[in-house]
């Protein structure tokens, strides 16, 4: 790689890091009200509602496409952080039933 792509990657890498950082404190506020949603639920039944998340995912894909971005890569990271929202539903659902 030459000197001057070098540094161009560089700089690029110093933009996604702060993209990271951006994208991290918005997954706070999501997490926050995923708290709030489970302090809701009352049995574990209710933390799977697979209407929902159908929902979710055909929206972000025609949002996706709406933008330009790529749906494959929107549609896997909504379905990975649904299903690790998901996962931690049921890790706390018993600690918040205490």
């Amino acid at each position: 790689m030459s000197p001057n792509n070098k540094k161009k990657l560089l700089i690029l890498r110093k933009k996604l890091d702060k993209v990271d950082d951006r994208l991290l404190s918005i997954l706070k506020i999501r997490s926050n009200y995923v708290k709030e949603v489970l302090s809701i639920k009352e049995f574990k039944k209710e933390i799977i509602d697979r209407k929902r998340i159908k929902i979710i995912l055909r929206n972000i894909q025609r949002k996706s496409i709406k933008k330009g971005i790529d749906t494959k890569i929107s549609y896997r990271i909504w379905k990975n952080m649904i299903y690790a929202f998901i996962d931690y539903e049921f890790r706390n659902f018993k600690k918040r039933k205490k």
